[in-house]
């Protein structure tokens, strides 16, 4: 009895590495484990350790700081700008890490998923928990910024562990789809780096969603991480200042933001789970 090609196709991907590879409880535990193996031997060696992964958002929020206050002295409608500043680097060297390093991080792990029937989606999770580690680091020194600078600990800081979930969702479900369109166009690298750099002066990291001018702050709030970030200068530094609720113009408009958000973690799934059968094959 002959089989058509369809068939063989529909057998091969059904004993192809999967993205999860069926057992949850190992997919984990290789998960953890690759990512903070990576999160040791990325400063192994240096002299500073951890601290480099502090540095480079520090002296980048220095110098557009003093751009942007003392050169430009542009005006902020909420208190403790410099903190505001800082945070939403810290925020936005999280997101760019996970979505940049995801890019390649197949590729970079070649020789694994071609020797081993390795769970595939293990990789860009684990790239974005080394990252998320860095955040948890960095975020230490933006606490005590903070409080130096006189901002004062309110329950609202209970929003802050939702808020960084919901940056680190999408920023794995467009790093999913990333490491995946990698594989078939090497041309996604530079890209994304162009497409990286318009969303960051895009949103509402250096300044406040309040720059935008007349209705456009509705539609600019449709962003997810100008929604974010508007979110954590009211509960984080600022309870003063309006939440994004109020500035998109009613709590229901925020569907958008959120769906926005778990549409993409959505679709980085259905997509990585599709293409992980090729992946190796397609190195």
């Amino acid at each position: 009895m002959s089989v058509t090609p369809a068939e063989r196709d529909s057998v091969g991907r059904r004993h192809a590495p999967s993205a999860t590879g069926g057992d949850l409880r190992r997919f984990w535990n290789l998960t953890f484990t690759l990512a903070s193996t990576d999160f040791r031997m990325t400063y192994f060696g240096s002299a500073l350790g951890y601290l480099w992964s502090l540095m480079q958002p520090l002296l980048y929020f220095s110098v557009l700081y003093v751009v942007f206050t003392k050169i430009f002295r542009v005006q902020s409608n909420i208190n403790h700008y410099a903190v505001y500043m800082l945070t939403g680097i810290i925020f936005w060297t999280f997101f760019l890490q996970t979505t940049s390093t995801s890019v390649q991080c197949l590729l970079a792990r070649e020789g694994l998923l071609r020797k081993m029937r390795f769970p595939r989606l293990v990789v860009p999770l684990a790239v974005a928990l080394t990252a998320l580690f860095q955040l948890g680091m960095n975020f230490l020194a933006v606490i005590v910024f903070a409080l130096v600078s006189g901002v004062r600990p309110t329950v609202s800081w209970l929003e802050l562990p939702v808020l960084i979930a919901l940056m680190a969702i999408l920023a794995v479900g467009i790093g999913m789809i990333l490491s995946c369109l990698y594989i078939r166009y090497r041309d996604i690298a530079p890209i994304w780096g162009v497409a990286s750099q318009i969303l960051f002066y895009g949103s509402p990291v250096i300044y406040t969603a309040a720059r935008y001018p007349g209705s456009w702050v509705r539609i600019a709030l449709c962003n997810p991480i100008a929604a974010i970030n508007t979110q954590m200068a009211h509960a984080f530094v600022d309870p003063t200042s309006h939440s994004a609720a109020r500035v998109i113009g009613g709590t229901i408009r925020l569907a958008i933001p959120l769906g926005i958000i778990f549409g993409v973690f959505g679709l980085g799934l259905w997509f990585f789970h599709r293409e992980a059968p090729r992946i190796a094959e397609n190195l």
